[in-house]
């Protein structure tokens, strides 16, 4: 038994990094709580820039770009795919934008974020609360939402939404922060 008391103080020890770890998966560093078994592309480097085109139609949407790429708005290296519809579209508008307040939990691929649970209406990690936007709900279909990663980045041409990248699948979708 008194052999056993040194070795539980030297595993508590080593075990203490992995409580340094910010709470709800979010890791500054961009390392993944479980060894990355999810993440299959790399976030981007920066969110989109501003839209400067005329605005584009926006309810015959379809965003596979090659064969082979998903018919949802997705990320090509830096290039965001589906984001080039324009400023003020009418489903991205909001009459009080940032109602909720905005958030500050950090952006791109420096932070990402473990889903905790609950669905595209809401959802949640390390606390903060959020929702996809009804226009983008249909995006959403293969997201897991107790387990993929995300990475938040700000949205330059909608007032109030932020993105929502899915490093597992690539594909990202406009949120709301609830609190």
């Amino acid at each position: 038994m008194k052999s056993f008391l040194p070795l539980l103080a030297i595993t508590s020890l080593l075990a203490l990094p992995v409580l340094a770890q910010h709470p709800g998966g979010g890791h500054p560093e961009g390392g993944h709580p479980s060894g990355g078994e999810h993440e299959m592309h790399a976030p981007p480097a920066h969110g989109p820039a501003p839209y400067h085109g005329a605005p584009q139609a926006h309810e015959d949407r379809h965003f596979a770009d090659h064969p082979g790429h998903p018919d949802v708005p997705h990320v090509d290296g830096n290039h965001w795919v589906g984001h080039d519809y324009g400023r003020n579209n009418a489903h991205y508008h909001l009459d009080h934008p940032w109602e909720h307040g905005r958030w500050n939990g950090g952006f791109g691929p420096a932070h990402r974020w473990r889903l905790g649970g609950g669905g595209p209406n809401r959802f949640w990690f390390n606390n903060w609360y959020w929702s996809v936007a009804p226009y983008d709900l249909a995006y959403t279909n293969d997201w897991l939402w107790d387990s993929d990663d995300i990475v938040i980045y700000e949205d330059p041409d909608d007032p109030g939404w932020y993105l929502a990248y899915n490093t597992r699948l690539g594909t990202y979708v406009h949120v709301m922060y609830m609190g």
